[in-house]
């Protein structure tokens, strides 16, 4: 199973913007697409439905929190926060093919993600976003060089850092920490020209 180095999270307030902001995203050549939707208003499984279509063979679709909507439309996979459902739970429902990635922001946590089964880790955040209400303690680059040194680590996982990392914060991030890629959000929503932009970052990234 192939853990993409760059991801997307959807920060749309709108199924309007939603869609837009993933078609962009794919457009640019991203390959991997996570959905989160926070406003309970809007409608989840319909937008979750029409994203599915526009990452048809182009990304991987995972789905925040909500494993019943993964379920529903057959998505790649899900991810899950911290208080959300248990990732072992989570492996019950969906089957040992689909991905489950889980957030984390200790060393700790880190742990009992990898204990518990999941594909993958988000790690988080960074610093300070703007997409994200309730942020756990910012790490910063040295609380990623914690809990990922370059030698002798304990996490095999591939980490994925989150939380309002820019283009100039890569570099840095893969020298001296065993970081797996990043996640995104503004940082390529708010971009005029994402195709160069994604270009950038995958260049640094080495994809």
């Amino acid at each position: 199973m192939q853990i993409s180095k760059l991801q997307y999270i959807t920060n749309g307030d709108s199924e309007t913007s939603i869609l837009n902001e993933v078609k962009a995203a794919v457009d640019a050549k991203i390959d991997w697409v996570q959905l989160r939707i926070k406003d309970p208003n809007l409608d989840f499984l319909t937008i979750a439905e029409k994203v599915k279509k526009i990452c048809k063979n182009k990304a991987v679709l995972i789905i925040n929190d909500n494993i019943e909507i993964a379920i529903i439309i057959d998505a790649d996979g899900v991810h899950l926060g911290l208080d959300d459902t248990p990732i072992q739970q989570a492996r019950k429902m969906l089957g040992k093919y689909k991905i489950i990635g889980g957030t984390a922001n200790t060393l700790t946590d880190c742990l009992n993600r990898q204990a518990d089964g999941a594909d993958y880790i988000g790690l988080g955040p960074y610093r300070n976003t703007t997409t994200k209400s309730k942020l756990s303690p910012i790490l910063g680059l040295n609380g990623y060089e914690t809990i990922l040194p370059l030698e002798n680590g304990e996490i095999y996982l591939p980490v994925v850092a989150i939380g309002g990392i820019l283009v100039e914060d890569i570099d840095e991030l893969m020298q001296k920490t065993r970081v797996h890629g990043i996640a995104v959000s503004g940082l390529i929503k708010n971009a005029t020209d994402k195709k160069k932009l994604v270009g950038q970052i995958h260049k640094k990234l080495k994809i």
